[in-house]
């Protein structure tokens, strides 16, 4: 699937909504979708981020996509149940969720971690997306197939010293993936965890400022994998972990 061949138009017709929508992965996702005819719910902090996406998507003359600032630090339930209102009210359905936002919080030495810091990554990266799943599968369960797609990390499958609060997010992730993609089996409803791989975002730079960013497979060479799970033609695909390089 990392060399998929999206359909021109491959996702017409279906609405997508994306977080972390303003800027690295989720801006490229969001553009992507757009220009295979996706309907894009665009989420995420900062809005003039997310409107200089949506002008990006007006530009391609396509479906026009919708904004919805949510801070995922700070959202209650009752946020995120009139937000899966406020879809179906608008557009009857939701076909796909992506879970793309994250926090990285801080790297280093496990005994000096900040309850803040704990407590803003595992809320961002964990809680956030148990409370906006939890509020859209009603909503999901109203396309023909749904496909949602969680973010993990190569230190959500092993563990990494000084990762810390980033690295126990992302295993708790995959395991609510494999546990919701368990409980939806029999159903329309299809999950999935996509590990990025070391990708030219501002997040990978915080975490290895030194690095050669040339080396780094940029947001647009990785979609393939996403667009893959998006698309009908994963239809059978649930409860894996899929690295997108």
């Amino acid at each position: 699937m990392k060399e998929y061949q999206a359909q021109t138009d491959g996702l017409i017709n279906k609405t997508v909504l994306i977080t972390g929508a303003g800027d690295g992965i989720g801006k490229t996702l969001a553009l992507q979708c757009a220009e295979q005819g996706a309907t894009v719910i665009l989420l995420g902090k900062t809005v003039k981020k997310l409107e200089a996406v949506y002008d990006q998507i007006e530009k391609l003359g396509k479906q026009q996509a919708s904004i919805l600032p949510v801070d995922l630090n700070g959202a209650s339930e009752t946020h995120y149940a009139d937000l899966a209102d406020t879809i179906k009210r608008e557009y009857g359905k939701l076909d796909a969720l992506v879970h793309n936002a994250s926090q990285l919080g801080v790297l280093g030495p496990f005994a000096q971690i900040e309850k803040s810091t704990w407590d803003e990554v595992i809320q961002t990266n964990l809680t956030a997306q148990f409370m906006l799943t939890k509020a859209l599968i009603p909503v999901l369960a109203l396309a023909e197939h749904a496909s949602t797609i969680f973010t993990t990390s190569s230190v959500g499958n092993s563990g990494r010293a000084y990762w810390g609060a980033y690295s126990v997010s992302k295993f708790a992730t995959e395991g609510m993936m494999q546990t919701l993609a368990d409980e939806f089996e029999n159903s329309t409803l299809r999950f999935n965890a996509i590990n990025p791989g070391a990708t030219r975002t501002g997040m990978r730079a915080n975490a290895f400022p030194g690095e050669d960013t040339s080396l780094l497979k940029t947001p647009i060479e990785i979609m393939p994998t996403y667009l893959y799970l998006l698309s009908d033609d994963s239809i059978a695909v649930t409860g894996q972990r899929i690295n997108a390089q």
